[in-house]
């Protein structure tokens, strides 16, 4: 349910599409001192908005350096670190650790059992640190799988949840700014939720698989209604971003809830356009 909130590089100015980059490759770099390559593994776009957000709103001291890795070996590439990095870094772990952790539960997946224990020990060092922010990753996790093998249809109830873990990730420590990230981050949350259900929706009906859309759709919702709730949603979230005090990133920022939260959905509609095409012919 990760890899939506990435920027659209397409239409970002070199500046700025460089800036998010350095941000990313800090997020990867953090994870390697932190974690080892493990760490590395885990990596996905969605904590690199965590960063721009918590660095733009708290400023605190950056940390520039060069490296080369197993992506980039040809050349040195510039690195942005925080102590907000670290923090994503332990959020990106925590979060990869109760994904797999889950993936076994439901499926019966050894890889996956097999990655849950190689980030086991991690993890609980982790939730020591911030006990609630892993509470609400694992009452979100738990809540998700038993709305799952209820049956339960609608996407309110997991949608909610998934917002509520999400805002409390986004809330680093209880400041004068935490009910407006929590707000943020809920909205988001709501969206990625929906988001993640709509991209995979004719998927998931073909190979009866739950999915809280499905009833909608079988009822004759269109893609029209579906891409209006997902309007709705993001929109909600602009609307309190733009009530925190932020300066510094904020046009990539902006990009990402604007533009590139669409990324995944206007892929998955270019397909379908593509095989209805296909079918007429």
């Amino acid at each position: 349910m990760f890899g939506y909130v990435v920027a659209n590089t397409a239409i970002l100015s070199e500046e700025d599409k460089d800036r998010y980059k350095a941000v990313y490759c800090g997020l990867c770099h953090t994870l390697k001192e932190r974690y080892s390559q493990l760490g590395r593994m885990t990596l996905n776009y969605d904590m690199t908005f965590l960063i721009l957000v918590l660095n733009s709103l708290y400023e605190p001291e950056l940390y520039e350096c060069k490296e080369r890795c197993i992506a980039h070996p040809a050349s040195l590439h510039r690195c942005l670190i925080t102590e907000i990095t670290e923090y994503a870094a332990d959020m990106n772990i925590a979060l990869a650790y109760l994904n797999q952790l889950d993936n076994w539960r439901d499926d019966k997946n050894l890889i996956s059992l097999i990655y849950a224990r190689m980030l086991g020990k991690k993890y609980r060092s982790i939730a020591e640190q911030y006990p609630r922010q892993c509470g609400a990753m694992e009452s979100c996790i738990k809540a998700l799988s038993e709305i799952e093998a209820s049956g339960n249809c609608g996407p309110d109830a997991g949608a909610k949840c998934f917002g509520d873990m999400m805002g409390e990730i986004f809330v680093l420590r209880e400041d004068r700014w935490s009910s407006y990230l929590r707000s943020m981050a809920h909205c988001l949350g709501e969206f990625i939720y929906v988001m993640d259900a709509v991209v995979d929706l004719d998927k998931d009906i073909r190979r009866k698989r739950y999915n809280p859309l499905s009833e909608l759709k079988q009822a004759g919702r269109s893609d029209s209604y579906f891409k209006d709730i997902l309007t709705m949603l993001i929109g909600n979230c602009t609307m309190e971003f733009e009530k925190l005090p932020l300066v510094d990133d904020v046009p990539i920022m902006r990009n990402i809830l604007c533009s590139g939260v669409w990324t995944k959905y206007e892929l998955e509609q270019t397909k379908k356009s593509k095989r209805r095409k296909a079918k007429r012919s």
